[in-house]
């Protein structure tokens, strides 16, 4: 603004004796122009000539007193330049730019950033996603665009891709009262197969490890339902529907465990032939389990596996972020923690089966 306002009394006051001598005026310019030329060709001899700002000022201010005709003589530059330089200098009268308030929202703190960066280079197996659930649960609500942002600045990119595409959902969006059952399987070190059964109540998202059996019979079957249900009563919930597939070893007496309440009996939905992704939810939170604890823990026997499955179960509950709940664990309140400043408090970093699930928590 400044250098627009001078630049205007500059030609102002030049063109002050244009119109009493004209012609004198002219020729006196163009010895102007000549000898500051002369000044920027000594100033640069051993180097390209090059114009700074106060000799385009001059140049511009000074083509006013000389016919557009003879700029081609008179000036080093083409007219086209000229006017170039005229325009720029203009246009700075009504260039705002740095006048403006930013908008939008605020930049991402350089703790806030470091933090993201520390949880992508501790945890390579997790995503923008699930930082983001982390971040929530640690108090910093900040959206997974923005995450994604952070770590594709800093060159570091996705995980790869281990699921299918989603599954089509068949369920309602009411999830309360459904409880979906499976089984899967566990090898050994030394080779044997273990088995347990997994309850994940849809509503909350919550997780039933089951003890593992090297022999999983009805029987077997039916002592971890009553377990489940006489847990899932103490904790006031109720299963309003059970969401199995057609497994031999579901026999009418593990119905029964369910549908014995009088009072509100469990209607029992069976999943089609080959046809997992109508139990969804029990299937993808088997392949957490294994991507997450079993494929990077060694089990040694029976007793290990039921620990380490109840170690998972614990983080499960009470500590994994779930998008469906708002970022929050199943067994946590329905109201997010409040925001934390990065800078007051230290970050404690707690290892889950050896290291294989890493828990962050702020110290007190």
């Amino acid at each position: 603004m400044i250098v627009s306002l001078v630049y205007r009394a500059v030609r102002g006051l030049l063109a002050l004796p244009e119109l009493l001598l004209r012609r004198e005026a002219s020729v006196e310019a163009e010895v102007l122009v000549l000898r500051h030329e002369n000044a920027v060709l000594r100033r640069q001899l051993a180097s390209p000539v090059r114009y700074e700002p106060a000799d385009r000022f001059w140049f511009s201010a000074l083509s006013s007193l000389i016919p557009r005709q003879r700029w081609a003589r008179v000036f080093p530059v083409t007219p086209g330049t000229l006017l170039a330089w005229h325009r720029k200098l203009i246009a700075r009268k009504w260039d705002y730019s740095t006048r403006r308030t930013r908008v939008g929202r605020p930049p991402s703190s350089a703790a806030l950033k470091k933090l993201v960066l520390r949880l992508a280079d501790e945890n390579p197996r997790w995503g923008h996603r699930r930082i983001q659930g982390e971040m929530a649960r640690l108090g910093h609500p900040i959206a997974s665009g923005t995450v994604w942002n952070i770590l594709h600045a800093a060159g570091i990119d996705q995980p790869p891709r281990r699921h299918g595409p989603s599954w089509t959902e068949f369920l309602t969006a009411q999830a309360e009262g459904i409880v979906a059952a499976d089984f899967f399987h566990l090898d050994t070190a030394l080779g044997q197969r273990l088995y347990a059964m997994a309850f994940l109540e849809h509503g909350t998202r919550r997780l039933h490890l089951t003890p593992v059996t090297a022999h999983p019979t009805g029987q077997w079957a039916i002592q971890q339902a009553r377990e489940f249900t006489t847990a899932l009563a103490e904790r006031g919930g109720q299963a309003r529907f059970l969401l199995r597939d057609r497994d031999t070893k579901y026999t009418s007496s593990f119905d029964a465990v369910f549908t014995a309440d009088d009072a509100d009996d469990a209607d029992i939905l069976l999943s089609a032939p080959r046809a997992p992704k109508m139990n969804a939810h029990c299937e993808r939170v088997i392949g957490a389990i294994r991507r997450e604890a079993l494929d990077h823990v060694l089990i040694m026997n029976a007793s290990h596996a039921t620990k380490v499955l109840a170690e998972f179960a614990d983080h499960y509950n009470q500590h994994r972020p779930h998008r469906s709940r708002g970022q929050l664990p199943p067994d946590a309140s329905q109201q997010p923690p409040r925001a934390i400043d990065v800078q007051d408090h230290r970050l404690l970093r707690t290892r889950i089966l050896g290291g294989a699930i890493i828990e962050y928590r702020y110290a007190a």
